[in-house]
């Protein structure tokens, strides 16, 4: 892989460690807070929208060339408000360190709203032959570096033998403090390739574009379907598990980790079925196994059998989150690729926060599985409509050939 791809590779790497210490650890932590679980549902919310409206103005602007700029900024932002959490449980100061770092969202290593910059930068530098493969690993990379922080997450528990206390929580900030510092210097080591400058032919272009804006149309459509039916469950699964079967999280936190484990397993699995089946077809597959997991949560009697099919519902459906993206930044030319990538994140994310809200609301009212339901609705429908939307489209086909 190139120099580059290889950085951004581990940037990825070092921030998902701190990600996943606050997908186990953070509802958890504003529970012990006392906050009920509307008002966290709320702050989660108010998280995936901020980066909503981050990912619209960045994603676009980023076509234009300094990528690594964006890149440096957003870690220094993140550095910042883990510095904010770490030293404060003032519940406004929390609240604006939560929406501006993502704590709690889970973005496997990403850049949070920053995602298509990178997302934009990697496949600038690769053929697209290659993209559903190397994203699948850069996925799989993220999905590790997560399930080892849920399981330093859950160290104190385990060493001192008692629940954790609000203090305990605030020192887990320090792991997406960590992260951002070593990505920062990664980043630093990069070497940005200019964006090549090109005069298509009006006519030409003006067909090309329509032809875009039909394809993205149709992203931003079943985006919107899939980001609903995820948001109803998985900012929240920590809350559930807790409310449900009364475990904290020494318990939690490992069981997560295996599902980031497992959807590390997915994401290489998923690599590969692109080789053979195309992107389509091994997406359709995936999440379509899945929901059948997704349903049978709730109807676990057993905590441990309830976060196993978590944790293999994570393999099957976080392990498309790769080849999903290579998918998404074929559907343009390069001048767009970040408009693209774009519109990937924000049409799931912008659907994805209101999921919070609902579910944080049927959770505290006693309804522990009708959200499921709801969320397995929405992704049915999202991949009868994926595989009618992007089966015969070339970016689909490409690890095929």
């Amino acid at each position: 892989m190139p120099r580059n791809v290889r950085l951004l590779i581990g940037t990825r790497a070092a921030r998902s460690f701190g990600q996943g210490a606050m997908v186990a650890a953070f509802a958890l932590y504003l529970h012990a807070l006392g906050w009920a679980g509307t008002t966290i549902g709320a702050v989660l919310m108010g998280a995936l929208l901020a980066g909503s409206v981050l990912t619209l103005v960045v994603g676009p602007l980023s076509d234009r060339g300094h990528r690594r700029r964006f890149l440096l900024g957003y870690e220094l932002l993140q550095v910042a408000v883990a510095l904010v959490a770490m030293a404060t449980t003032l519940p406004w100061l929390l609240t604006v360190a939560a929406v501006m770092g993502g704590f709690g969202r889970g973005a496997n290593g990403a850049a949070g709203p920053f995602s298509p910059v990178e997302q934009a930068w990697l496949s600038h530098e690769l053929p697209m032959a290659r993209r559903g493969r190397v994203f699948s690993f850069n996925t799989a990379v993220g999905f590790f570096g997560m399930a080892g922080g849920a399981l330093l997450a859950a160290l104190p528990p385990w060493l001192s033998g008692h629940a954790m206390t609000p203090g305990d929580y605030r020192l887990l900030f320090a792991l997406p403090l960590l992260g951002s510092l070593v990505s920062l210097g990664l980043l630093l080591a990069t070497r940005e390739i200019a964006l090549p400058a090109s005069v298509p032919d009006p006519a030409a272009q003006l067909t090309v574009r329509r032809r875009e804006n039909g394809l993205l149309l149709r992203l931003v459509l079943v985006n919107a379907l899939n980001g609903f039916g995820v948001g109803m469950v998985g900012p929240l699964v920590a809350y559930w598990f807790a409310l449900k079967f009364h475990h904290g999280l020494a318990e939690i936190g490992p069981g997560m980790a295996l599902g980031f484990l497992l959807g590390a397993a997915g994401s290489l699995l998923a690599g590969r079925l692109a080789v053979r089946a195309g992107v389509v077809r091994s997406v359709v597959l995936m999440r379509a196994t899945g929901i059948v997991l997704l349903l049978l949560m709730p109807l676990a009697p057993w905590f441990w059998l309830a976060m196993l099919l978590y944790a293999l519902r994570g393999a099957f459906n976080r392990g498309t989150a790769g080849v999903r993206q290579a998918l998404a930044t074929g559907l343009t030319g390069d001048s767009r690729r970040g408009l693209a990538s774009s519109l990937q994140s924000i049409s799931m994310q912008v659907p994805r926060a209101a999921g919070p809200v609902l579910a944080g609301a049927l959770f505290h009212a006693g309804y522990l599985s009708l959200p499921f339901v709801i969320g397995a609705a929405f992704q049915c429908a999202y991949v009868v409509l994926y595989a009618r939307f992007f089966g015969a489209h070339e970016a689909a086909r490409a690890e095929t050939g």
